[in-house]
Protein backbone atom coordinates (compact mmCIF):
# COMPACT_ATOMS: atom_id res chain seq x y z
CA UNK A 1 0.00 0.00 0.00
CA UNK A 2 1.54 3.44 -1.13
CA UNK A 3 0.58 6.66 0.74
CA UNK A 4 1.41 9.60 -1.25
CA UNK A 5 4.84 7.61 -2.78
CA UNK A 6 5.28 6.69 0.96
CA UNK A 7 5.61 3.05 1.69
CA UNK A 8 4.51 2.38 5.32
CA UNK A 9 6.66 -0.47 5.19
CA UNK A 10 9.54 2.04 4.57
CA UNK A 11 9.85 2.64 8.36
CA UNK A 12 12.25 6.09 8.42
CA UNK A 13 10.36 9.64 9.98
CA UNK A 14 8.15 14.31 13.32
CA UNK A 15 6.63 14.33 16.62
CA UNK A 16 3.47 12.19 17.21
CA UNK A 17 1.63 10.03 19.58
CA UNK A 18 0.65 10.30 22.54
CA UNK A 19 -1.13 7.00 23.42
CA UNK A 20 -3.87 6.93 26.24
CA UNK A 21 -4.03 3.07 27.83
CA UNK A 22 -7.48 1.69 28.00
CA UNK A 23 -8.24 -0.47 31.56
CA UNK A 24 -9.75 -3.94 31.82
CA UNK A 25 -10.46 -7.04 34.24
CA UNK A 26 -9.41 -10.69 33.58
CA UNK A 27 -13.11 -10.60 34.00
CA UNK A 28 -13.62 -8.55 30.85
CA UNK A 29 -11.11 -10.86 29.12
CA UNK A 30 -12.97 -13.47 29.93
CA UNK A 31 -16.58 -12.88 29.09
CA UNK A 32 -15.06 -11.60 25.17
CA UNK A 33 -13.41 -14.72 24.87
CA UNK A 34 -10.15 -13.27 24.67
CA UNK A 35 -8.47 -14.96 27.59
CA UNK A 36 -9.61 -18.86 26.26
CA UNK A 37 -7.15 -17.81 23.57
CA UNK A 38 -10.00 -16.58 20.61
CA UNK A 39 -9.57 -14.24 18.26
CA UNK A 40 -11.93 -11.33 19.47
CA UNK A 41 -10.44 -8.12 21.10
CA UNK A 42 -10.15 -8.06 25.24
CA UNK A 43 -12.01 -4.89 26.94
CA UNK A 44 -8.46 -3.47 27.18
CA UNK A 45 -7.92 -3.26 23.44
CA UNK A 46 -11.20 -2.13 22.47
CA UNK A 47 -10.44 0.30 24.98
CA UNK A 48 -7.48 1.57 23.69
CA UNK A 49 -6.99 5.13 22.03
CA UNK A 50 -4.69 6.66 20.10
CA UNK A 51 -4.36 10.84 20.37
CA UNK A 52 -2.02 13.06 18.43
CA UNK A 53 -0.07 15.69 20.79
CA UNK A 54 1.67 17.67 18.01
CA UNK A 55 0.67 21.44 17.60
CA UNK A 56 0.21 20.31 13.47
CA UNK A 57 -2.38 19.40 11.33
CA UNK A 58 -2.55 16.26 11.14
CA UNK A 59 -4.96 13.38 11.67
CA UNK A 60 -5.97 11.84 15.30
CA UNK A 61 -6.28 14.90 17.27
CA UNK A 62 -9.15 13.84 19.25
CA UNK A 63 -8.43 10.30 20.45
CA UNK A 64 -9.48 7.67 18.56
CA UNK A 65 -10.01 3.71 18.73
CA UNK A 66 -7.85 1.49 16.26
CA UNK A 67 -7.81 -2.00 16.29
CA UNK A 68 -4.98 -3.59 17.11
CA UNK A 69 -4.19 -5.41 13.66
CA UNK A 70 -4.70 -1.69 11.89
CA UNK A 71 -2.57 0.32 14.34
CA UNK A 72 1.07 -0.08 13.15
CA UNK A 73 -0.47 0.68 9.39
CA UNK A 74 -2.26 3.67 10.53
CA UNK A 75 0.27 4.89 13.25
CA UNK A 76 2.88 4.77 10.48
CA UNK A 77 0.68 6.65 8.01
CA UNK A 78 -0.33 9.37 10.71
CA UNK A 79 3.45 9.81 11.14
CA UNK A 80 4.52 10.06 7.50
CA UNK A 81 2.20 12.94 7.71
CA UNK A 82 4.65 14.43 9.73
CA UNK A 83 7.39 14.07 7.61
CA UNK A 84 5.30 15.41 4.74
CA UNK A 85 4.51 18.40 6.77
CA UNK A 86 8.17 18.95 7.37
CA UNK A 87 9.20 18.53 4.23
CA UNK A 88 6.24 21.14 3.00
CA UNK A 89 7.77 23.45 5.94
CA UNK A 90 11.35 23.59 4.45
CA UNK A 91 10.04 24.36 0.74
CA UNK A 92 7.99 26.57 2.23
CA UNK A 93 11.09 28.76 4.50
CA UNK A 94 13.66 27.82 1.82
CA UNK A 95 14.70 25.08 3.64
CA UNK A 96 16.36 21.63 3.51
CA UNK A 97 15.06 18.54 5.54
CA UNK A 98 18.62 17.02 6.76
CA UNK A 99 17.18 14.05 8.24
CA UNK A 100 13.55 12.45 8.89
CA UNK A 101 13.76 9.94 11.43
CA UNK A 102 10.29 7.74 12.89
CA UNK A 103 10.51 5.18 15.89
CA UNK A 104 6.83 3.17 16.22
CA UNK A 105 6.49 1.74 19.96
CA UNK A 106 4.83 -1.32 20.56
CA UNK A 107 3.31 -2.69 23.88
CA UNK A 108 1.97 -6.25 25.42
CA UNK A 109 -1.57 -5.93 26.27
CA UNK A 110 -1.36 -6.72 29.98
CA UNK A 111 -5.51 -8.23 29.76
CA UNK A 112 -5.30 -10.27 26.46
CA UNK A 113 -0.95 -10.70 25.82
CA UNK A 114 -1.40 -9.28 22.43
CA UNK A 115 1.37 -7.37 20.92
CA UNK A 116 0.51 -3.27 19.26
CA UNK A 117 1.40 -0.21 18.19
CA UNK A 118 1.49 1.34 21.29
CA UNK A 119 2.47 5.34 19.56
CA UNK A 120 5.35 6.44 17.38
CA UNK A 121 7.66 9.27 17.65
CA UNK A 122 9.07 11.50 14.09
CA UNK A 123 11.83 13.48 14.56
CA UNK A 124 12.68 16.05 11.69
CA UNK A 125 15.72 18.44 11.30
CA UNK A 126 15.11 21.21 8.76
CA UNK A 127 18.60 23.32 7.27
CA UNK A 128 17.65 27.13 6.64
CA UNK A 129 20.37 28.64 5.14
CA UNK A 130 21.38 32.23 6.71
CA UNK A 131 22.45 34.78 3.98
CA UNK A 132 23.35 37.59 6.78
CA UNK A 133 25.10 35.40 8.31
CA UNK A 134 28.93 36.66 7.97
CA UNK A 135 30.66 32.61 8.04
CA UNK A 136 27.96 31.71 5.94
CA UNK A 137 28.64 34.56 2.89
CA UNK A 138 32.67 33.51 3.19
CA UNK A 139 31.42 29.24 2.84
CA UNK A 140 29.94 30.73 -0.48
CA UNK A 141 32.89 32.55 -1.70
CA UNK A 142 35.13 29.51 -1.18
CA UNK A 143 32.85 27.51 -2.41
CA UNK A 144 32.82 29.56 -5.40
CA UNK A 145 36.36 29.79 -5.79
CA UNK A 146 36.61 26.03 -5.23
CA UNK A 147 34.28 25.48 -8.37
CA UNK A 148 35.44 27.59 -10.82
CA UNK A 149 36.21 25.96 -13.63
CA UNK A 150 35.89 22.41 -12.43
CA UNK A 151 33.25 21.76 -15.19
CA UNK A 152 34.53 22.70 -18.38
CA UNK A 153 32.14 21.46 -21.53
CA UNK A 154 34.24 20.90 -24.03
CA UNK A 155 31.71 19.94 -26.71
CA UNK A 156 31.99 21.72 -30.06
Amino acid sequence: MQIDGWNPKDIGYDTGYNHTYGVGTDTDAKSTGAADGSKGECQTCKNRKYQDGSNENVSFKSASHISPEAAGIRVAAHEAEHVSNAYTKAAEGNGQVVSASVTLRTGVCPECGRVYVAGGETNTTIKYPNEANPYQQERKSQDAADLTGARIDTRK
